[in-house]
């Protein structure tokens, strides 16, 4: 409940006549506090237009009533009940012009140029004042619409707090007393809101910016030109908008553009091409589905990836395009999938899933997803994800993958569950590995074409990626009882690249270290993931301590991104940990790949050692520096 003093006061009737007396009568004051009320933002000019609005707009409510109702004053020698009115009216459009907009396309009125008064070709500007003019119009833009309200009726009405808490009040403001209480912080006198620089009834012309006005002007006039032209194109006869045509067509007039949206034209590889295809990736990929004959699915699925609408839910990997198909795409799969009906495109730059409810219904939306496949080889190109629901993933797989099989990577001694296909190669579902919170399995799958056995994993996109083990640059297929184990205590890491546009990762175990006071044999890892698009690659190097049991992850020791270690391109890595022993003293480790001669540490924990292997005395909570010098001499830093 509001104290007495914010209470709106007494009404007695005015009517527009008496409000219009006063408004000519104290238009000069009413002005300068619409001028001192509005924001700062939109500028000099601006406001000054947008004060005089302000006043001469206050008259509108009491023409609309005929009789408008003022506060009544309270005692002898107040303002009288117009001019009270009147600056309540300019008061209250000011407030609602420095209030946030309830949405972010649509202004308030008070916030847009008013069309009258207005001037054309200059600029007309209060006249400037001095440094204590500058300092007061600073803090009064650093406060809100409301404090600023009470400054001035303060200290250019003269009004007193209670006056002034029940003309905000009757204004709209929420919290009077919260205004006057941020006005009190305002180290400006009062005296200088009488000057000439918040006049907005004094004033100074100046001529805009000239060479930029014409440069307007001419690229209006450019713009007026080809609006008449395309309106006469499109007025001719042929589907436009003359008679027979009532919207435009969604794409130029051209072969490419409308075979895209044409199911006929859709590319349908048959089903034993790619045992003689000279490339083995999706190109040679056979169309499959029990829909694929199916026109309106297609049509609906083209017309959705043309111009998808504001029921689908797109979602695309970065650095893919989102636009239209530039041709026919090549048809891959279109069928049914638990309750969806889906259909997979590729146009050789993409993979494309469009997918919607088995029924067809318009009201429970489509899904749209994009994936980057460009470059795919055989061992990139085994599987897609054909669908992803609450029983778990489904993936379709590549025509020449003769069994899928299901490779829990943290339990590496445990063998391969088999995995059900159909007879178009759609998988049964598979557990999400990311899904549910820890991170006690991660199921990979393992496809099997030909005489390899490719591991592939969900990483939340369209194409799994796949996981290979081995130096830079001579990576491969994860094999033998090592490997396994390596990864099973590297698997948890993969949600550091989930969502990334992932094509592979590869895990490099790059040394093996005996660690002090006999502590046994730790290995040092570096994972690399490489990303469709080239850019975006994210190292991991991790130090794996021993441990009794054989998945514990391993502790991350640096992480990069865009950075060339354990890449082709820069095939060695260097980093360290601090490391604590089970007798419970603290050391600095470290360990380089075989192009290092020497290791060094500085900054607060001091040592070195020839090869590529550290091991350092240090205090608990150090950060050390660390170096290597590489067999050629140069100096390398540990990647951060």
């Amino acid at each position: 409940m509001r104290p007495p003093s914010e209470l709106p006061q007494a009404v007695a009737p005015v009517d527009a006549e008496q409000a219009e007396a006063a408004l000519v009568e104290h238009y000069p004051r009413l002005v300068r506090i619409g001028y001192l009320l509005l924001p700062p933002s939109p500028g000099r000019t601006r406001r000054v237009f947008a004060a005089h609005a302000l006043a001469q707009r206050s008259l509108q409510a009491a023409h609309r009533a005929g009789a408008a109702t003022v506060p009544r004053p309270r005692r002898t020698g107040d303002a009288d009940p117009a001019y009270t009115y009147v600056r309540r009216q300019v008061l209250r459009r000011a407030l609602a012009a420095g209030r946030p907009r309830r949405l972010p396309f649509w202004p308030r009125r008070a916030a847009l140029p008013p069309v009258l008064p207005s001037a054309w070709g200059l600029r007309l500007l209060p006249h400037p004042g001095g440094a204590g003019e500058l300092a007061l119009e600073r803090e009064l833009a650093a406060l809100t619409a409301p404090a600023r309200a009470a400054f001035v009726l303060r200290g250019l009405e003269g009004l007193a707090d209670g006056e002034v808490r029940r003309e905000l009040a009757a204004a709209g403001v929420a919290d009077p007393h919260a205004a006057l209480t941020e006005a009190d912080g305002v180290r400006a006198s009062h005296a200088l809101l009488v000057s000439p620089e918040f006049d907005p009834c004094s004033l100074q012309a100046r001529p805009p910016d000239l060479p930029g006005r014409r440069r307007r002007a001419r690229t209006a006039l450019a713009a007026g030109a080809a609006l008449l032209v395309c309106g006469a194109l499109l007025g001719l006869p042929g589907g436009g908008w003359g008679r027979g045509g009532l919207t435009a067509p969604p794409y130029a007039r051209n072969p490419a553009s409308e075979a895209a949206l044409d199911p006929g034209a859709l590319r349908r590889v048959p089903a034993t091409y790619w045992r003689r295809s000279a490339r083995t990736d999706f190109t040679s990929w056979p169309t499959r589905g029990d829909r694929t004959q199916d026109t309106r699915l297609l049509r609906r699925a083209l017309a959705v990836w043309a111009r998808p609408g504001a029921g689908v839910r797109t979602s695309a990997t970065p650095g893919t395009p989102t636009g239209p198909p530039m041709g026919a795409p090549q048809l891959l799969y279109a069928g049914e999938v638990g309750d969806s009906a889906v259909v997979l495109f590729h146009d050789g730059l993409r993979v494309v899933r469009y997918a919607e409810p088995r029924n067809a219904d318009p009201a429970l939306g489509a899904a749209l997803d994009f994936a980057r496949v460009d470059g795919a080889d055989e061992g990139s190109s085994g599987a897609l994800v054909v669908a992803r629901t609450g029983e778990g993933v489904r993936y379709l797989t590549a025509p020449w993958v003769r069994e899928a099989r299901v490779r829990d990577l943290r339990a590496p001694d445990r063998s391969p569950r088999p995995l059900d296909r159909s007879p178009d190669g759609v998988t049964g579902p598979l557990a999400d590995p990311a899904a549910g919170p820890g991170c006690r399995s991660w199921e990979a799958v393992e496809l099997t074409g030909g005489s390899s056995e490719r591991l592939v994993t969900d990483l939340g996109e369209l194409a799994p990626a796949r996981l290979t083990s081995g130096a830079p640059g001579s990576p491969h297929d994860v094999t033998g009882r090592a490997e396994r184990e390596s990864w099973a205590r590297t698997a948890c890491l993969l949600r550091a690249v989930r969502s990334h546009g992932v094509r592979s990762v590869n895990s490099w175990a790059y040394a093996r270290q005996p660690l002090p006071e006999d502590g046994g044999t730790a290995r040092w890892l570096c994972t690399r993931a490489e990303t469709w698009r080239g850019a975006g690659s994210r190292v991991i190097a991790e130090f794996q301590a021993p441990s009794a049991r054989p998945a514990t992850t391993g502790a991350v020791a640096a992480r990069g991104e865009d950075a060339p270690e354990c890449g082709a391109r820069t095939p060695r890595v260097l980093a360290g940990v601090l490391w604590q022993s089970p007798g419970g003293r603290w050391y600095v480790l470290a360990a380089g790949s075989g192009q290092f001669a020497s290791l060094a540490t500085s900054g607060g924990v001091t040592g070195s050692a020839p090869g590529r292997l550290l091991a350092v005395p240090a205090a608990e909570g150090a950060r050390p520096r660390l170096e290597g010098r590489l067999k050629d001499g140069s100096r390398v830093a540990a990647l951060h």
